[in-house]
């Protein structure tokens, strides 16, 4: 049996403008994690399930957030699980017919939230089969891998959840470049706060590309505008001064509202937030639902956390950012 996880993720700045060529700042959460497991026969038992033939190669997939348990010849085409499972025996070039194994997956990351759920369980998945085939793989190799799962997810993704789970540290992404870890000088407290409701991250971006089509200049000044906080911003956090930070936040989230993303219930969790003294405060993510993230510190952390919870967050996790999460 061998076990890998992943974490999940919160984009600080830089969401949609990202796909447009702007720097975009994401961060691994280390409270949030997918994991997924791999056995051979014999099985322990599982309710409801049907066993591998003997003698024969087949993958078995149980998803106990899904509630599924189902084979991998199975699944649909569009199934994101099956899809990382036949990608990563596609980079190793090894005939799926030739195994016989169960990969249970977990996870306690929220789903459609914007927090990396489906990048996370992907880079779970291409980790632990790794490890099982006894077959080193690099961060780069797998966040290539996991991309190709995004698009299937997002339709037009950016790469940046893909790049920061598969990598899991701090990252100053850019499309089409490689990666660049940035150096956390001084840590900073974040809230997490779920709207409770559905992010549809393809969705958004596909309105917000139809958007540009429709009005580019207008579109592309507010990229420009959203990537000149995001280099701010890598700057103020390099040099130790996350409370700089926080006017930033109020910034980026006026920018996305302009795009069209956020929602009633993102902004008011925000302006909840910031009434209870949070130092800055913006949607994270895809939008029109997910999380948004809040700035706190050690004396405003649990004003501001109760204040959201009454506000409606569904939930509300409390993360520091570092340099090594």
């Amino acid at each position: 049996m061998v076990t890998a996880s992943a974490p999940g993720k919160i984009i600080l700045f830089g969401e949609h403008a990202v796909v447009y060529g702007q720097p975009a700042l994401a961060v691994p959460v280390s409270q949030l994690r997918a994991t997924a497991t791999i056995t051979s026969p014999p099985y322990p038992p599982v309710l409801n399930a049907k066993e591998p033939r003997a003698g024969q190669g087949e993958i078995w997939i149980e998803a106990h957030n899904l509630n599924r348990t189902y084979r991998l010849d199975e699944a649909p085409t569009h199934d994101l699980l099956a899809l990382a499972i036949r990608l990563t025996f596609g980079h190793y070039q090894l005939p799926i017919t030739n195994y016989q194994l169960r990969i249970t997956l977990s996870s306690n990351i929220p789903l459609a939230s914007g927090v990396g759920s489906g990048a996370a369980i992907c880079t779970a998945i291409v980790r632990a089969l790794s490890l099982h085939l006894n077959s080193q793989i690099s961060n780069s190799q797998i966040s290539t891998i996991v991309f190709e799962t995004e698009k299937l997810l997002h339709g037009t993704p950016s790469g940046i959840d893909n790049t920061v789970i598969a990598y899991e540290q701090p990252v100053y992404f850019i499309k089409g470049r490689p990666p660049e870890p940035f150096t956390v000088k001084q840590p900073f407290h974040l809230l997490i706060a779920d709207t409770g409701l559905p992010s549809p991250t393809k969705i958004t971006v596909g309105e917000v590309r139809a958007a540009w089509q429709n009005e580019p200049e207008r579109y592309d000044a507010l990229f420009l505008a959203v990537g000149k906080i995001a280099n701010v911003a890598r700057a103020h956090i390099e040099n130790g001064e996350p409370e700089a930070l926080g006017p930033l936040m109020n910034r980026n989230h006026i920018l996305l509202r302009k795009m069209g993303v956020s929602c009633a219930e993102l902004d008011a969790l925000i302006d909840a937030a910031l009434g209870a003294g949070a130092l800055g405060a913006k949607l994270s993510g895809g939008g029109r639902g997910g999380n948004m993230i809040a700035l706190v510190t050690t004396e405003t952390q649990n004003r501001v956390q109760a204040t959201l919870e009454q506000a409606g967050a569904k939930r509300v996790i409390s993360t520091t950012i570092t340099h090594n999460q």
